[in-house]
């Protein structure tokens, strides 16, 4: 039996994976991303390790997750913020030519989200929506098990969405966007600015927990938020169940039948909100990525 291999890009790691074709993890390799120094230096590592140490395995195809923005078409990597040194890199082409092997690229969000569709809290629907909240905020729409990239690689990039009218805009996105205003790093800054000195994304949940009137306000406004952004969701895709996975609600999972609670309170037909939380863990990106 072939395997596949998963990749998944980040700003601060590159893993591997070896991936049976039932979406088995059979073993991981992770390496430093040394950002700066770009692609080729930083893949050749993957590549090393893939044809010395994983020489024995039958590897049929490659697929990779990574950061937006991409042209998935042709799988290079545009210029995300987060991968400076990056720009215009064709991952798909390197790898292709390192390896002799089929590649495939996607978004890391859009991997994540194929992953929990096969495998985990969406298993056995036909529509799914996947929404990540970690250090940034995501998306991934899912239909008959593959990903909906849309005509211009745009479908299910949520992140930019305008939740309300707040002025920030966080790496030049959209002000009051949903990134902007509901991802870990800008739940921190929210509490930051109101508390008047720097606090961690952890820290504001801790406080939280522990009924400090600020804190409850900060984390009742993201509430607010993300349902809005959820709800919009619903409103246009319609899908049978949303997932949402990042560290943000997989660390602070009671928030979840609060956040069911107010998107039922802002779409037309409250019984049709299906929402779970992802189970896939760190290895979806991994399996997402080899299932392309």
């Amino acid at each position: 039996m072939g395997y596949l291999i998963g990749i998944d890009i980040g700003g601060t790691n590159l893993r591997a994976a070896i991936i049976s074709k039932y979406g088995d993890v059979i073993e991981h390799f992770k390496t430093e991303n040394e950002v700066s120094k770009g692609g080729c230096y930083n893949l050749d590592k993957l590549v090393n390790h893939i044809k010395t140490v994983w020489k024995d395995f039958d590897i049929d195809k490659v697929g990779v997750g990574a950061p937006g923005p991409l042209n998935l078409k042709i799988g290079k990597i545009i210029n995300p913020p987060n991968l400076k040194g990056w720009e215009n890199f064709n991952v798909a082409e390197y790898l292709n030519k390192k390896l002799n092997k089929p590649v495939k690229v996607n978004n890391d969000a859009n991997v994540a989200g194929l992953a929990e569709n096969l495998f985990g809290s969406a298993k056995g629907y036909i529509s799914s929506f996947y929404v990540t909240v970690s250090t940034g905020v995501g998306g991934a729409l899912i239909m008959n098990g593959k990903i909906v990239n849309g005509a211009h690689d745009q479908a299910g990039e949520i992140h930019n969405m305008i939740i309300n009218e707040d002025k920030y805009s966080h790496s030049d996105l959209n002000k009051g966007g949903l990134e902007s205003q509901c991802s870990g790093i800008n739940i921190a800054r929210i509490a930051s600015n109101i508390y008047g000195s720097t606090l961690t994304t952890k820290e504001v949940f801790d406080y939280y927990k522990n009924n400090d009137r600020k804190a409850v306000s900060i984390i009742d406004n993201w509430i607010e938020n993300i349902s809005i952004g959820i709800a919009n969701v619903i409103t246009v895709v319609d899908p049978e169940i949303i997932v949402i996975g990042g560290a943000v609600l997989i660390y602070n999972t009671y928030l979840l039948p609060k956040i069911i609670k107010c998107v039922k309170t802002k779409v037309s037909n409250s019984e049709i909100v299906n929402i779970r939380i992802a189970k896939m863990g760190d290895d979806a990106g991994l399996i997402g990525a080899a299932m392309l």
